[in-house]
C-alpha cells in the first residue's frame, strides 16, 4: 500500500452534499481517500480546491 498526497479542482454543486459526492468521486479515481479538506474556493470560476491523502495498492 502507497499513500499519496493529492490537490484536485472540483465544480462547485447546488448543495454540500453534491459537494461531497462529486469530491470523494474524484478522489476515488486517484486511489482509496484517507482524509480531505476543501482548502481554497474561486468564486468567479465556480471551483474548489481539495488536498487530500490517498492509498493505492501496489502489486508485487
Amino acid at each position: 500500500m502507497t499513500t499519496h498526497f493529492i490537490t484536485a479542482e472540483i465544480d462547485a454543486q447546488e448543495t454540500p452534499t453534491e459537494l461531497q459526492k462529486a469530491i470523494e468521486s474524484e478522489l476515488k479515481k486517484q486511489g482509496e481517500p484517507l482524509r480531505w479538506a476543501v482548502t481554497a474556493v474561486d468564486a468567479e470560476t465556480e471551483k474548489v480546491t481539495v488536498e487530500a491523502v490517498v492509498t493505492t495498492d501496489t502489486a508485487n
